[in-house]
């Protein structure tokens, strides 16, 4: 893939000087410290008082969104919402913040985080070079919930150690403004615990980091409500890493030979996290996951609900409670069972925006098992089908 060089301004220079003197050329030598056995230490966090600001999701305050903003350049984690999920946010530009991201949420360095950035123009201060997709891709799709990686200027903690970097302009009005505000690229994962199942509204956020960030802004719950698609634009062929927001179908209408993401074993179960660095997040095969063994059924539906139901029975008999996590067509199946219910709607975009909320509900409810249905991979279905995958850690039953 041929790659287009870059003119860099004056502006960009003196924010890459700004880099190297916060330590991002220091960041290799960093992550050969921290990252190996990241998730076999337990961190201490100290205790800090969190605050829920409300922010209008469409008009957000601009007193509020100062009052994040100061809590990043002083650097402080900020939890803030875009349209996919609730981001926990750090200057991308201070390392030791961001260093507070994987403490706060217990994530090896081993796996790197998103850019989020305002203006097209921040791409040349992120990037050694632009493929020529990134502006076709950019005007068809930004802001919104593509991630494109990248060849990154300087690795470091941000990017795993590795040559290339994950950028996104997300579409939420707050998260755009609060970017602006500070004048700096936001460097951003889910605002969970390392993975849990990530967050879709301000209360998901504060169930799992009260204690580890002074500020949540809530702008209510997020619309599309699974992550952001990652698409490699560094492989030899466009390939997408993660699918998310955006679906391989509308890709391909910009990008006719975007490839679909690599369809791994479900065989794995309860491994532990890869110590080689990740090319993006969300690629371990247990992630998103409630914690309560999930079951996976895959089928026509008829097959999956005639499946589910005879399961549902058989883990009753042996004084379990069931949960289900399905769609409006088949809660005929299961509204007399005695099984804890969560439907998640009937259109996709519907689906896709109550899914984790869905998990979350199941897990709270205090079930034992919870046991979810595919729909398809079409669309967001592919998207769907892929949380539902690491949610269950591979556990599939094909019917």
């Amino acid at each position: 893939m041929g790659l287009a060089p870059i003119l860099v301004s004056e502006h960009a220079v003196a924010w890459l000087d700004r880099a190297a003197r916060a330590g991002w050329g220091q960041a290799p030598s960093l992550l050969k410290r921290y990252c190996t056995h990241f998730w076999r230490t337990t961190v201490v966090m100290h205790d800090i008082q969190t605050n829920v600001l409300p922010v209008n999701a469409h008009h957000p305050d601009p007193a509020s969104i100062e009052r994040a903003a100061a809590l990043l350049r002083h650097g402080e984690l900020v939890v803030f919402p875009t349209e996919t999920v609730y981001g926990l946010g750090a200057d991308v530009l201070q390392t030791a913040a961001v260093e507070r991201i994987f403490t706060a949420k217990g994530r090896p360095f081993s796996d790197p985080l998103i850019v989020h950035i305002a203006s097209e123009d921040t791409l040349a201060m992120l990037t050694s070079s632009i493929p020529p997709q990134v502006r076709q891709l950019a005007d068809a799709f930004w802001p919104g919930p593509l991630t494109l990686i990248l060849p990154a200027r300087v690795p470091g903690l941000i990017t795993a150690g590795l040559e290339t970097i994950a950028v996104r302009m997300p579409r939420h009005p707050v998260a755009l403004a609060l970017i602006r505000a500070l004048g700096s690229p936001i460097a951003a994962p889910s605002a969970n615990r390392f993975m849990h199942v990530s967050p879709t509204t301000a209360q998901h956020a504060l169930a799992d980091l009260a204690g580890r960030v002074p500020l949540i802004l809530d702008s209510g719950p997020c619309t599309v409500g699974v992550e952001s698609t990652i698409l490699d634009l560094c492989a030899d062929v466009p390939t997408i890493l993660r699918p998310g927001g955006i679906s391989l179908e509308a890709l391909r209408t910009i990008v006719p030979d975007v490839q679909p993401p690599h369809r791994r074993s479900t065989t794995s179960s309860n491994e532990a996290p890869d110590e080689k660095a990740q090319k993006a997040p969300g690629q371990l095969l247990i992630h998103y996951a409630p914690a309560v063994p999930t079951y996976l059924f895959e089928g026509a539906a008829h097959a999956m609900r005639t499946s589910m139901l005879a399961e549902v029975r058989k883990r009753q008999q042996q004084g379990k409670h069931v949960g289900v996590l399905i769609a409006d067509e088949d809660l005929a199946t299961f509204q007399e069972t005695g099984a804890f219910i969560y439907t998640l709607g009937g259109a996709p975009e519907q689906i896709a925006a109550h899914l984790f909320a869905g998990l979350r509900t199941l897990e709270e409810a205090g079930v034992q098992v919870i046991l979810c249905r595919s729909f398809g991979e079409q669309g967001l279905g592919l998207a769907v089908r892929d949380r539902l995958l690491k949610a269950a850690g591979g556990k599939v039953v094909y019917v």
